[in-house]
């Protein structure tokens, strides 16, 4: 049975308990990690807090953290909704995600490949685990980089990022699929921005971990 960790982004949770059925249905192990990146930053703006990202990550103060809590529960709770009773909601922080601190950037870490004990115990019971992206510190951590230092500690054979959009697109065309140093490379010249620049750099550093990684249609290749 192949082990994937699913990627799913705040702004496209409805489309996850049904990306979850169609991997278990083709007989996969399944592991969530979300975000909340437009939940977060419409909350923050409520409360009159500066949305501040470098390079993909949120710069996070102490107020931004609370926000950022609030946010994954509200998100986690939506998707063990949707997902079922198979759903186990996890806190990243509550279970040993590892992540070394980017000071610059606030309650900001970047993470490290680990196989906490719940998420190995409720993948061994069939059940389908769901991953808020805080590590120990507590330390704000960017989704797709959690969600692939996750899927590399545990040994996963896929990664796929759940998106709004249909796959990574360059010079105004989807890409089919790129290599990752490639990926590194343009992501380092400027030509991406944003919030694909995090999850094409979480895709190459799981595609050199010997993981198939997919951005929708784009498959992001060793």
């Amino acid at each position: 049975m192949s082990l994937v960790v699913l990627k799913v982004g705040g702004a496209s949770a409805g489309g996850a308990a049904d990306a979850v059925a169609r991997l278990r249905a083709a007989g996969a192990s399944v592991c969530v990690v979300h975000g909340a990146g437009p939940q977060i930053s419409e909350e923050m703006e409520r409360r009159g807090l500066e949305v501040q990202f470098v390079g993909g990550r949120r710069v996070t103060t102490a107020e931004a953290l609370e926000v950022v809590r609030d946010s994954f529960v509200a998100v986690n709770e939506e998707l063990c909704r949707a997902i079922g009773p198979d759903a186990v909601a996890l806190a990243g922080d509550e279970i040993g995600l590892e992540a070394t601190p980017v000071p610059e950037l606030g309650l900001v870490g970047r993470p490290l490949p680990t196989a906490p004990p719940e998420i190995v115990r409720a993948l061994a019971a069939g059940l389908v685990p769901v991953v808020s992206p805080l590590a120990e510190g507590p330390l704000n951590v960017n989704a797709d980089e959690a969600a692939s230092a996750l899927a590399v500690g545990i040994g996963a054979d896929q990664i796929v990022f759940l998106t709004d959009v249909p796959g990574v697109f360059h010079d105004g065309w989807l890409v089919r699929s790129i290599r990752a140093g490639r990926a590194e490379t343009l992501v380092d010249s400027g030509h991406f921005e944003g919030g694909i620049v995090p999850k094409l750099l979480a895709a190459a550093h799981a595609a050199r971990n010997g993981l198939v990684a997919e951005i929708g249609a784009t498959a992001v290749l060793a």
